[in-house]
């Protein structure tokens, strides 16, 4: 899948996802899914792990215009050097509506 295509159908997700929830009551849906996809191995939803906190994560980036796509993008693809030494892998078995669920959750978090 392209970059461009990836970015129509994260888009597409991401308004079909909508929905608010609040820091201290994180929803079950993106928890669950988080839980199910190995996330919450590295990362926690108020304290850094291997990762970073996923609430410092949201902070970052939540006033991003793209933010959702942008967040998803890097999901899937991983990334290195951006919250220290330690890299996050890529998630290629999700799904881009997956990948989008868990952007818009974590950003939820802020």
């Amino acid at each position: 899948m392209n970059r461009k295509s990836y970015a129509a159908m994260a888009l597409a997700g991401a308004l079909a996802v909508g929905g608010t929830a609040h820091a201290q009551e994180p929803p079950g849906d993106g928890l669950a899914l988080a839980r199910a996809q190995n996330c919450m191995s590295c990362h926690s939803v108020n304290r850094p792990l291997m990762g970073p906190a996923l609430h410092d994560v949201a902070t970052r980036y939540a006033t991003r215009s793209n933010a959702v796509t942008w967040l998803s993008h890097k999901i899937v693809e991983g990334s290195s050097g951006v919250w220290g030494a330690v890299p996050m892998p890529a998630n290629t078995q999700l799904s881009p509506d997956q990948a989008v669920a868990l952007a818009t959750w974590i950003l939820s978090l802020k």
